[in-house]
């Protein structure tokens, strides 16, 4: 009997240690809270044949051993998709970028299954992979959210679709720069032909840089230039047939305009018809977490808008939350991805009110944020979100006459400091609002 070792028991490992017992592999699951300890772990390597790597996990000493007795490192994509192909038809839609993954994953497999398509959203986006194809003959397509951690590793995975939505400079505490990032990013592509597609944003110039990498069918997206995927006089166009009016998306804002374009590409190459894909995202609703607006409090002299953007967990994401209302007051800070930081405190000297920062990346953010001769009396480090709405409470309850103000949670990275996850934040976000500002309303 063939051995695994299972390194992580997120979602991911224990997703794939169920798909490896299906197929009569011995596992060994690796985790210094409830398995064996990484320490432990060791003893085992002579017996193993694969070990798979949890896409969290940094490159530690246990995987420096198993690569020097070489074992074969991968990860769950890579098991499942093994796996998958041996036994299935079911077709792969493959996303990755720096913002927008989520979005973009969860409306495609929303549209195909609208347009009678079998579809599951799967991957980063909360549904493992290898959950996914144990259920396969359910799906005709599993449309997987990829984050760069998942596309390392990967040596046969292959996407029938694949698709970067945008590159901007993120996980530089992992990478060794942005061009590694972005490189990482480009394994979505990997081993395709052109039997199969390669959606490119060709507004995107690190995505231009590496057109070479693409070997599968190219269709250009643009919100920019007359293209396969293109916004013209307001209609949205696919291949010169015009698919859509753009005037009553329920998604607003640019940067989903650029999503919905990537939703509606795959939409069509997939077959849905024009009338569907229309009311779909005439209909849809945006995602918890990302842009939400949860709550609106109101009394006789103000007007307070809550957004919680919790899943803006990059610079750029941030930046675009913030151009998105006009003066908003922003909470923001987390983990230390040792980013340059300089565009994100550009844009909150020209169009933030205030600024509350939490999290390791406060002491940073403030520094700088001073440095460029933000006004000190707007900057509040208050290290955790309790103490930043414990002081938001007291503030904005006394305004006097002051109408439309806007809190947006934007952290800019992500949030492993303080909390398991951005949902966490988020909801905690969300029920700390709803208790300071609801139950006085």
């Amino acid at each position: 009997m063939k051995k695994a070792m299972i390194y992580g028991a997120g979602i991911s490992g224990i997703g794939v240690k169920k798909l490896l017992e299906e197929i009569k592999w011995e596992t060994v699951l690796v985790d210094d809270k409830i398995g064996v300890s990484s320490t432990d772990a060791v003893a085992y390597l002579e017996e193993i044949d694969l070990f798979i790597k949890s896409p969290g996990i940094p490159y530690n000493d246990l995987i420096k051993k198993a690569e020097k007795k070489a074992i074969k490192i991968v990860n769950e994509i890579e098991v499942s998709y093994n796996y998958m192909k041996k036994t299935s038809k079911t077709k792969i839609i493959a996303i990755t970028g720096t913002n927008g993954k989520t979005t973009t994953t969860s409306k495609i497999a929303g549209l195909l299954n609208a347009g009678g398509v079998r579809s599951i959203a799967a991957g980063n986006i909360g549904t493992p992979y290898s959950e996914a194809v144990l259920e396969e003959e359910k799906y005709e397509y599993i449309v997987l959210e990829l984050s760069s951690y998942q596309l390392e590793n990967l040596y046969e995975f292959k996407a029938d679709i694949a698709m970067i939505i945008n590159l901007a400079p993120d996980h530089l505490n992992r990478y060794k720069d942005a061009d590694e990032y972005y490189d990482t990013k480009f394994n979505i592509g990997m081993n395709q032909n052109l039997k199969d597609r390669f959606i490119v944003n060709i507004d995107d110039k690190e995505i231009m840089k590496r057109l070479g990498r693409v070997d599968g069918e190219i269709l250009k997206l643009s919100l920019e230039e007359d293209t396969d995927i293109c916004v013209m006089d307001n209609n949205l166009y696919f291949k010169g047939e015009q698919v859509t009016s753009i005037d009553n998306f329920s998604l607003k804002g640019r940067h989903n305009l650029q999503n919905i374009l990537f939703i509606v590409g795959v939409a069509k190459l997939v077959g849905i018809d024009n009338d569907i894909i229309t009311k779909f995202l005439e209909n849809t609703k945006s995602l918890e977490h990302r842009m939400e607006e949860f709550y609106i409090y109101e009394n006789q002299n103000n007007s307070i808008k809550f957004i919680n953007d919790s899943k803006g967990t990059n610079l750029e994401s941030t930046i675009k939350a913030i151009g998105a209302f006009e003066e908003p007051i922003l909470i923001c800070g987390g983990c230390d991805k040792k980013l340059e930081l300089t565009p994100l405190i550009e844009e909150i000297k020209k169009s933030v009110k205030e600024v509350y920062l939490i999290g390791e990346l406060a002491p940073n953010l403030e520094r700088e944020l001073l440095a460029k001769n933000y006004p000190k009396e707007k900057i509040y480090n208050m290290e955790t979100l309790e103490k930043v709405m414990i002081m938001l409470e007291k503030k904005l309850k006394g305004m006097e006459n002051r109408k439309d103000l806007t809190v947006l949670l934007s952290p800019s990275t992500s949030s492993f400091d303080q909390f398991k996850s951005f949902e966490e934040r988020g909801k905690i976000f969300k029920k700390m609002v709803l208790e300071k500002f609801e139950k006085n309303n």
